[in-house]
């Protein structure tokens, strides 16, 4: 099956088609999009430019010919993200990503009547990284009357089909939607400030969408094509990466990381105990993904890139083959504040023990380092739930582009055994897999290699 798959990340748009899973030569897409952040917590996005640069990957596809023959849509989409809208659907601000750490209670709110009970049915906790924190904190700042919160994929597939609800896996996101019952939980809501008219409504189990009009017109090959209900982008992302049962932990880093193990839970069943530092979701209706998720990954190498004049392409693989895994200098890596459950503010990144002999290599092996660091204790509480430790698959973008890196989490996280998924696009893939249901397929394409295989999957 021909299959168009939409990746919606943080820091690009992409669309690419793949054939039996695989990307097809030269059918890929990209748009850089510019994500707006400051020392004091800002994480957003312009929702109108994001759909313009889709469109302009969709319009590239079709000038080439590529949509001719898909039969299918697929979609990972990043979790988290929230915009309010007006009576016309227009954004009344920027998107709030997963990396705005401003949201913050009132003084009076009070948060659920038992943590632990809430955190058990949604997954999530009273954090500012869900919506039951971010709609009051957006009402406050918002000048007009809000009429609907959605989120960025929500927006974005608004404006190019005919209907878009919320899927299963994107409201798990929010923090609000009850995992057992797969409907919104009345006290994530209250919590919220929403009676849930202001939300979106959930897609049914048999939905699937079509393009608008104006759209199909402009895009004819995709006209009666299917889209199938949007994935979570870290659940894509683990279905991509081929850990798609107990035995395999993902740890991927895009521009974020994180890591987290996929199980079949369906909805409406005892799901099991959920510890206190791990976050689950959705992937759909018959699956869940549990984990911990962190705010540095490839950003940190695009800063330090930026700032810090560093070798480029292999001389600088070169000069980090140089130095064991912990050859770097120390680093404090929460430039970006804390993830869920923490609540550690932005703007505490930090290098120590340079001196004037100290190279920008080093700091930078430094920061990659860190990032491996944070892992490991939450990896160890995932474990915890499958009574044993698991293997562990790296992918992700930035693991495709550093066999450093790689070696350096094989260090740190042995003695396991780690992998390396060398298929690219991951996301893109396990999108794919999850709207054709062939999850069980997803260790044959992940095509896992050693952590020091020298070259990766070529690209689309």
């Amino acid at each position: 099956m021909k299959i168009l798959a939409l990746d919606l990340g943080t820091s690009s748009v992409r669309g690419l088609v793949l054939g039996d899973a695989r990307p097809l030569p030269g059918a890929l897409a990209r748009r850089r999009v510019v994500l707006t952040v400051d020392d004091e917590g800002a994480g957003t996005l312009d929702a109108r430019h994001y759909l313009a640069c889709l469109v302009e990957c969709l319009d590239e596809l079709h000038e080439r010919g590529c949509l001719d023959g898909v039969e299918l849509v697929a979609i990972s989409g990043q979790w988290h993200s929230v915009v309010p809208l007006d009576t016309d659907g227009e954004p009344l601000g920027p998107v709030l990503t997963w990396l705005d750490t401003r949201p913050e209670p009132s003084p009076t709110a009070v948060g659920p009547a038992d943590p632990e009970a809430f955190h058990q049915r949604t997954g999530t906790w009273w954090h500012r990284c869900y919506w039951s924190m971010r709609l009051p904190w957006l009402r406050e700042r918002t000048d007009a009357r809000v009429t609907r919160f959605v989120g960025l994929v929500e927006y974005v597939l608004g404006r190019l089909l005919t209907e878009a609800p919320m899927s299963i896996s994107q409201a798990s996101g929010t923090g609000l939607l009850d995992l057992h019952t797969l409907d919104w939980d009345p006290e994530a809501c209250a919590l919220a400030g929403s009676d849930g008219s202001d939300l979106p409504e959930l897609v049914t189990r048999d939905w699937s969408g079509a393009l608008c009009a104006e759209y199909a017109r402009r895009w004819p090959a995709l006209a009666r094509v299917r889209w199938a209900p949007p994935i979570g982008d870290g659940a894509a992302s683990n279905v991509g990466s081929g850990c798609v049962d107990p035995s395999r932990a993902a740890v991927t880093v895009g521009t974020s990381s994180a890591v987290r193990l996929l199980q079949r839970m369906p909805a409406h069943t005892e799901s099991s105990a959920l510890p206190h530092r791990l976050w689950r979701y959705r992937v759909d209706h018959d699956h869940v993904v549990t984990g911990a998720a962190y705010s540095s990954g490839g950003n940190l190498f695009a800063w330090a890139n930026r700032e810090l004049r560093l070798p480029t392409g292999k001389a600088l693989e070169q000069a980090l083959a140089l130095l064991p895994p912990d050859g770097g200098r120390p680093a404090n890596i929460r430039f970006g504040g804390d993830r869920p459950p923490s609540r550690q503010p932005a703007g505490l990144g930090m290098l120590c023990g340079l001196g004037f002999g100290t190279t920008a290599v080093e700091m930078l092996a430094g920061l990659m380092y860190g990032v491996c660091e944070q892992v490991v204790g939450d990896l160890v509480v995932l474990e915890s739930t499958v009574g044993r430790p698991v293997e562990v698959v790296l992918g992700g973008g930035a693991m495709a582009a550093s066999t450093w890196w790689r070696q350096a989490f094989a260090a740190v996280l042995a003695p396991r055994t780690v992998g390396f998924g060398r298929h690219p696009e991951i996301g893109a893939t396990g999108a794919a897999l999850v709207a054709t249901g062939r999850i069980a397929d997803a260790v044959v394409v992940a095509d896992i290699g050693r952590t020091d295989d020298q070259e990766s999957a070529p690209s689309a």
